[in-house]
């Protein structure tokens, strides 16, 4: 495993973070995992390696945090020895203010998050997305509150448009608030329009992207057909799979498995691989629902992807839709 510094902040991360959006309860999403089916993936994660732990809190309603809580203090012999990510903005409940990004919420949510995890502070606390309903200048001294109570040691941001982005960061600065050091973005080879604005923006500002959905859901995995089904549970309950890649240029997918066999690896190794090589990138969200697939994402920390094959895979991409923002 390799480690890198999260942007320009002094904090180092593994370059794989294993996203914990698949454990929680299976009433929830067919495809999540409990803590029993969960344990070995995050303990043979641990032995690899792993230590950038990603999370939500409404990630199965909550649960998806009591579960990373507690396989990590299994897991760990020390708090320090891994940094932990979560995020708020979501909907947590049925009343008014238990969404969004008001400064009522974002107190509530973590202390609500602290608690679930069982830990007095996370590492990187995140706005899952922007707040239209909220003043700016509201969430951001709510969130450098959070940090100066030591509940955070750093912030984070996920999708949203450059200059919303750029506003954020700019309000912080002009108060001497904390500033946002990550930003967890919709990336990977069948949707590259956050290399447009938001990845030269983090690279010029020394913010560390940390993409989501690394190989479109699956998609890149080449466990799905051209239909976009596949023998898996989430195959077959995933909405989104249609609704964000029902265009998408399937000869990436097709190039993405030819290399992986010339090369005698994983398509999903290939296309971890790639992403690994932008620039802008620390460290791709990685889901696991199987031993191989954490084996998968650790051995692309280690394959380099020649020009020629670069080329092979980037070629067919089109412009998109700006999708994940909502």
């Amino acid at each position: 495993m390799e480690y890198v510094r999260l942007g320009a902040s002094g904090i180092k991360v593994s370059r794989i973070c294993l996203g914990m959006m698949s454990y929680g309860s299976p009433e929830h999403r067919p495809w999540h995992l409990d803590i029993d089916d969960a344990r070995p993936i995050v303990r043979r994660a641990a032995e690899a390696g792993v230590t950038f732990f990603d999370t939500a809190d409404m990630y199965s309603l909550g649960r998806s945090e009591e579960i990373t809580g507690e396989l990590l203090r299994e897991l760990f012999p020390s708090r320090d020895d891994y940094v932990l990510a979560t995020k708020v903005y979501n909907p947590m409940g049925e009343g008014p203010n238990d969404r969004g990004l008001s400064r009522k919420h974002i107190m509530a949510g973590i202390d609500a998050s602290l608690r679930r995890l069982g830990t007095d502070h996370v590492d990187l606390y995140q706005i899952h997305r922007f707040d239209h309903e909220t003043p700016i200048e509201e969430t951001m001294e709510a969130l450098h509150d959070v940090v100066r109570a030591g509940k955070a040691r750093y912030i984070g941001a996920s999708s949203m448009y450059a200059w919303q982005f750029a506003k954020a960061q700019h309000t912080a600065e002009a108060h001497g608030w904390t500033r946002f050091a990550a930003m967890q973005n919709h990336y990977n080879l069948l949707y590259r329009e956050e290399e447009r604005e938001m990845n030269p923006l983090c690279l010029d500002q020394g913010v560390g992207v940390i993409p989501w959905s690394p190989l479109a859901r699956g998609l890149l995995a080449g466990t799905r057909d051209r239909d976009r089904t596949g023998p898996t549970v989430r195959a077959g309950s995933d909405p989104l799979v249609e609704k964000w890649y029902a265009d998408a240029e399937f000869s990436i997918v097709d190039a993405a498995r030819a290399i992986a066999e010339e090369r005698g690896v994983s398509p999903a190794q290939v296309a971890l691989a790639w992403l690994l090589s932008r620039s802008a990138v620390t460290a791709p969200i990685v889901g696991a629902t199987k031993i191989g697939h954490l084996e998968d994402a650790v051995a692309a920390v280690g394959l380099t992807l020649e020009e020629k094959d670069v080329s092979r895979l980037e070629a067919p991409y089109r412009p998109r839709p700006i999708m994940g923002h909502s």
